[in-house]
């Protein structure tokens, strides 16, 4: 039997377990990238491990998240990752270099190769056909050191594309419309393979547009073929010799398979505040707007904006509507000038940002109390824009455009403007002036890796307590993310200084919550925290992890997680619990005294622990979906104690 894509991929990396859906297995990893967001982070604990040599072909650390300087925090977090990148081997890109899945998908990405990186948006190198996968920091820092990065091995589902996209529509409107099909649940651990005739119209930048929201999806990565589009993609980058040809088999097994007709896709939206909330946008046209933001790693490379353009030239953005335009890298910002596609953006009222991601994750252009704003971003989480109360939809770049012009939200479709499809270009003038190279390995060791007083150490944690005696201090409902547990913007300069950051956990959802949990652990009571189904959905952002954990957080009990945050919690040393019972959500209440008994022996062998709820006089049952190499790192309190242990293990038998 022939395999598809992912398995070829997974199979050539294969170090640990065999490819049989459903198993923990382990994977070499070629590539790394972290952004400055996560990135201090997972240096932080690479140095902590002791580790002094790089084991990836290649690691690169991007600046890419907070570059705006709001106090001495960001700065010194840059300064940081610029020299310790410099001692370790790392290349580093600047802050104005561009977002780091669009640099990296056009200076360092190649068909067939692993990628692992610090953001969930990681799969966006699936547009050139690797198996590009994010995860949590530490993860990232182990597999730099040569460890295998683990994962369940995945159940492969093929999505056919088939026939063209018609006027106005483009690959936005094709995830979307996946999303409204698949939504954001019940995808964890899966890969997505994209095939069909269709993928002929679809150049590498609109390929990345679909894998990168695969992040929304829930699934591990999607993937696309590497054909001649690929390589002419690479050619024109100056690294032909990177490309390889990628096909799945005549033949190939898939779990699922899906098809859509691309010609039946009609521009899309994704209504607040979910990015599978979605719609065809001519259901709720004419919505008054006050918004439009055009840009993030999902759509800003040179064809998208360079389509905006044509839909502005002679127009004037509404009065009411502030229009603001990131383009994605540097290479795409110097693209557009020298088309003259900025003078445009100028003339019709756009306002010009660094190619940065910025409003996308909240530190930058919040729309008004109550506003309405139009965003090409993957996200559209309620407060994730910097304004609670506004409402953020999901649209592709040509809608965008045009509902700026309008003053509200239009169907492309229905504008009259004749509709040309611009393909990708191929004279690019490279310069990567801003990509500062490794420093030559005689030179690293007297390299400085600079500190400033926000950057911290990684919390010191302790082996699991055999019975967890606590409190329920919050209980949410379905589809909790990572935004919600640690917010982003302003927030995030604080996110190499654990103790901190940790004063904001769930501060939009309950702003007492660090308050009490601080409370609970001064008096030795464990805090809990319950949850509804998707448990953890969208960054791969552990400080969600890491900062419960330093409250005093022990367990979270849920009726499902998704796939990064799961093994986040895991890597902190917090007992991740799968209700038996779904219906058992409705017996556990705030500020409802649990204990759980005989965690330790539960934890080393067994699949089901009993939760007593002392205050509702009532008994839950919840699983341990765990591996054994996942068993024992909780059993160790968390994975920088499981792997400084097995590396004494080690040191003892030599």
């Amino acid at each position: 039997m022939g395999e598809g894509i992912a398995e070829k991929i997974i199979r050539r990396h294969l170090v640990r377990g065999r490819f049989s859906a459903g198993e923990e297995i382990g994977i070499k990893i070629d590539q790394t990238l972290t952004q400055d967001a996560t990135g201090t982070m997972v240096y932080l604990q690479y140095e902590s491990l002791g580790l002094k040599s790089l084991k990836t072909e290649l690691s690169v650390s991007y600046v890419d998240h907070n570059t705006v300087q709001d106090g001495f925090e960001n700065a010194d977090d840059h300064k940081y990752l610029q020299t310790v990148a410099a001692k370790y081997g790392i290349y580093f890109s600047r802050a104005g270099n561009g977002i780091c899945h669009q640099v990296h998908l056009e200076r360092f990405g190649a068909p067939g190769k692993t990628l692992l990186g610090s953001d969930s948006h990681t799969p966006t190198g699936g547009g050139l056909g690797m198996l590009a996968i994010g995860a949590g920091g530490i993860d990232v820092a182990l597999a730099m050191a040569g460890a295998p990065f683990y994962l369940e091995c995945p159940r492969l589902v093929r999505i056919n594309l088939n026939g063209r996209l018609g006027k106005w529509v483009s690959a936005k409107d094709v995830i979307l419309a996946v999303l409204r099909k698949l939504t954001t649940k019940g995808n964890t651990g899966t890969v997505i393979e994209y095939g069909g005739s269709g993928i002929a119209c679809l150049p590498v930048q609109e390929r990345a547009t679909i894998t990168n929201m695969g992040a929304e999806l829930g699934v591990t990565t999607s993937v696309f073929p590497s054909d001649a589009l690929t390589r002419a993609f690479l050619k024109a980058q100056g690294r032909g010799g990177d490309w390889r040809e990628l096909a799945a088999d005549r033949g190939a097994r898939y779990d699922r398979t899906l098809d859509f007709d691309l010609d039946k896709i009609r521009p899309m939206v994704a209504r607040p505040d979910s990015p599978d909330n979605v719609v065809p946008v001519s259901d709720i046209a004419g919505l008054k707007i006050d918004q439009v933001a055009i840009g993030s790693c999902t759509n800003a490379s040179f064809t998208d904006l360079m389509k905006v353009a044509a839909i502005l030239k002679g127009h004037r953005v509404h009065p009411d509507v502030s229009l603001v335009i990131a383009p994605a890298s540097r290479q795409v910002f110097a693209m557009l000038a020298d088309a003259g596609a900025v003078s445009v953006f100028l003339e019709a009222g756009a306002r010009m940002l660094e190619p940065v991601c910025g409003f996308c994750i909240g530190n930058c252009h919040a729309p008004r109390s109550d506003g309405v704003s139009l965003r090409t971003t993957n996200r559209n989480f309620k407060g994730r824009s910097g304004t609670k109360s506004a409402g953020v939809y999901l649209v592709s770049p040509e809608t965008a455009a045009f509902s700026a012009i309008s003053g509200v939200l239009t169907d492309p479709s229905s504008s009259g403007m004749k509709c040309r499809r611009t393909g990708a270009k191929y004279s690019i003038t490279v310069d990567d002036s801003m990509i500062i190279p490794p420093l030559p390995a005689g030179r690293r060791a007297h390299q400085e890796v600079v500190r400033g007083p926000n950057i911290g150490r990684p919390p010191a944690l302790e082996p699991l307590s055999d019975a967890i005696l606590g409190r329920i201090e919050l209980k949410a409902g379905d589809k909790v993310t990572t935004d919600d547990i640690m917010p982003a913007g302003a927030r995030l300069k604080y996110r190499s200084n654990i103790e901190k950051y940790a004063q904001f956990v769930f501060e939009q959802v309950d702003p007492e919550f660090s308050r009490r949990c601080l409370e609970n652990k001064k008096n030795n009571i464990a805090s809990v925290i319950v949850g509804g189904l998707s448990y953890g959905q969208g960054s791969s952002r552990e400080h969600a992890a890491i900062c419960p954990r330093f409250l005093g957080v022990k367990a979270v009990i849920a009726k499902s997680f998704e796939r990064i945050h799961f093994a986040n919690l895991i890597n902190y040393g917090i007992v991740p619990l799968v209700l038996a019972s779904p219906e058992d959500y409705a017996r556990l209440n705030r500020a409802d005294e649990i204990e759980i008994s005989g965690l330790v022996k539960a934890v080393r062998e067994g699949d089901r622990v009993a939760i007593i709820n002392k205050t509702g006089n009532a008994k839950v049952e919840a699983l341990l979906v765990l591996s054994a190499r996942q068993r024992a790192i909780l059993l160790d309190g968390g994975v920088l104690n499981h792997a400084r242990k097995e590396n004494h293990d080690r040191q003892d038998q030599v």
